[in-house]
């Protein structure tokens, strides 16, 4: 593994493969934005755990192919898995198997080692379902220097019943950055009650109550917002040829923090996080290698 250095981005949380009808891909969150964190020049971390099985060598092998840093304890748990099969209409439907390594994220030295040095972590709520993780997760957040050059962005990703108001709030508390999109808006309003239709009043509140750096608001083809400090950044979506969707969020969060980082405005950062996840709905698969103009773009 490389030196730990000052730009270390870390994704925490699920390290997983998706079971489909014709094979299995890598998947979970972390590792989409810890490979496009990388892709943009920082130090791109997974933090996760594995099964003694076939899986969770699979897991190591295919991170080190990409050339990810990673801890990935091994547990007594089997290696996670995602269950992907097809409705009578062709639609997809998702079993999160329950019960795996990446509920039991163990709290290691090496992990706080890791958190006294990152600059960025990105976490959602699924990797908090189960009390282990969540703890270590926590314990991470608390270790990571407190200075106002660090990020902590909880990006929501609600996933089937596995998240509850409990969760949600105390992730709202410990970030600094929130990434949600429309859909995930109106499930939180109605968990914590914020009345009204009105989108953008609605993000104002969670960043003034919650004393947030930045707010970022996906809205699928009707755009996106990065609401910061009084002022909002809006870009509408790119009209592309999508071929898969899958870790296009993700790599919108590696992309826009990343940007931060690297020294780009809210704006450019935004924009940048825009052309990026256009890109990735273009190819196939969550990684795709971005193009050169990308990449000088996004790293300043």
């Amino acid at each position: 593994m490389n030196q730990i250095n000052d730009n270390v981005i870390v994704g925490f949380g699920e390290a997983l493969w998706d079971m489909l009808p014709d094979g299995k891909q890598i998947g979970g969150a972390p590792a989409n934005f810890a490979y496009h964190a990388t892709q943009c020049g920082l130090n791109g971390w997974v933090v996760s755990a594995i099964g003694e099985d076939a899986l969770g060598l699979e897991i190591v092998e295919n991170f080190q192919a990409k050339g990810l840093d990673f801890i990935l304890d091994t547990v007594e748990y089997p290696t996670g898995t995602v269950v992907v099969s097809l409705n009578g209409e062709g639609m997809p439907i998702y079993e999160i198997k329950e019960s795996v390594a990446w509920d039991n994220i163990p709290l290691t030295p090496e992990l706080l080692e890791l958190a006294g040095r990152t600059r960025a972590v990105c976490f959602g709520s699924l990797a908090q379902r189960c009390p282990v993780s969540r703890k270590a997760l926590h314990a991470f957040l608390n270790a990571m220097p407190q200075d106002e050059s660090r990020f902590r962005v909880f990006d929501i990703n609600l996933r089937q019943n596995f998240y509850g108001r409990e969760v949600i709030q105390e992730s709202l508390e410990r970030c600094n950055v929130l990434k949600i999109n429309d859909e995930e808006l109106v499930i939180i309003s109605r968990m914590f009650d914020y009345a009204g239709t009105d989108l953008k009043k609605k993000c104002w509140r969670i960043l003034e109550e919650y004393d947030l750096k930045m707010l970022v608001l996906t809205c699928g083809v009707n755009g996106s917002y990065v609401f910061a400090d009084g002022e909002v950044s809006f870009l509408p979506t790119p009209k592309i040829d999508v071929v898969d969707t899958v870790g296009a969020g993700d790599s919108f969060s590696a992309t826009f923090v990343s940007s931060i980082i690297n020294g780009c405005s809210i704006p450019q950062a935004h924009m940048n996080a825009v052309e990026v996840s256009a890109f990735v709905c273009t190819q196939q698969g969550a990684m795709p290698t971005l193009p050169p103009a990308l990449l000088a773009a996004v790293r300043g």
